[in-house]
């Protein structure tokens, strides 16, 4: 039968054998082995108080950079509520500008219809003036016509009266008349007396107007028929017979007095 292998036998049996006094320890066959720990400690010192350095500078950097930035960030902030405030200030100013723009086009537009009002009122008064004038030159121009009438009347009547007056003078104490005014410049009032003959102090009286050419008769008493009366006066302007008139009067009062 064969023996086995032991690979501890086969060295041990390859070994030369040793005493106990003369055997080396398994710490001297170890190599001497330097690994550095002094100057790896010095080395790592150094490390940790560079990289100390570095944190403590980066720190101080982070935070000189922070301050910086909340300084610029605060400056900032002013900035903006400075010009915030210089925003609202504006647009206040814009907008009490606006204010006083609309108010001042409210007043130019007040003005302008003002102005338009007052130059209608000065047109209007413009042209009244000038119908005034026109009716005052028209009405002085009637008033120097009918002044010069009168004048004209008033010496044909004067001339007339040195004729006249002898004649009128019979006529007053034929007819039983007197001449009296009438309360105006142009009218005269002619009365008789001795015209009914149931009382002689009975007194019939006529107005007559002598303001233009023709004669008219304004008033009597007592009642004639129209159409008679303004016979005799068509006959005295026609004639200007004054007696005759007066006569043909009287017969018309004598008449209506006794048929009264």
């Amino acid at each position: 039968m064969a023996a086995k292998f032991e690979p501890m036998l086969s060295m041990s049996a390859q070994r030369a054998p040793y005493t106990t006094a003369s055997a080396p320890s398994m710490a001297d066959n170890l190599p001497d082995i330097n690994f550095g720990f002094q100057d790896l400690r010095a080395r790592m010192a150094d490390f940790t108080q560079r990289f100390d350095i570095f944190i403590a500078d980066g720190r101080k950097r982070v935070l000189d950079e922070r301050n910086r930035f909340r300084l610029k960030v605060t400056g900032l902030e002013e900035d903006t509520k400075i010009k915030q405030r210089s925003i609202d200030d504006l647009a206040q100013r814009s907008s009490s500008h606006q204010q006083n723009l609309a108010k001042e086009a409210a007043e130019t537009s007040e003005m302008n219809e003002a102005v338009a009002n007052i130059a209608s009122q000065r047109d209007e008064r413009e042209a009244e003036r000038d119908r005034l004038r026109a009716e005052i030159a028209a009405t002085q121009k009637a008033i120097g016509q009918r002044v010069e009438a009168q004048k004209a009347h008033a010496a044909q009547l004067n001339a007339q009266a040195r004729f006249n007056s002898p004649e009128l003078d019979f006529w007053m104490d034929y007819l039983c008349l007197r001449i009296e005014g009438a309360g105006k410049v142009d009218r005269l009032k002619f009365v008789f007396t001795h015209v009914d003959e149931r009382d002689w102090e009975r007194e019939a009286y006529f107005e007559l107007n002598t303001e233009s050419r023709d004669y008219s008769i304004k008033h009597h008493k007592p009642k004639v028929e129209a159409e008679r009366m303004e016979a005799c006066v068509e006959k005295l302007n026609e004639n200007r017979d004054l007696g005759a008139f007066l006569k043909a009067i009287r017969e018309l009062f004598v008449e209506a007095l006794k048929t009264s």
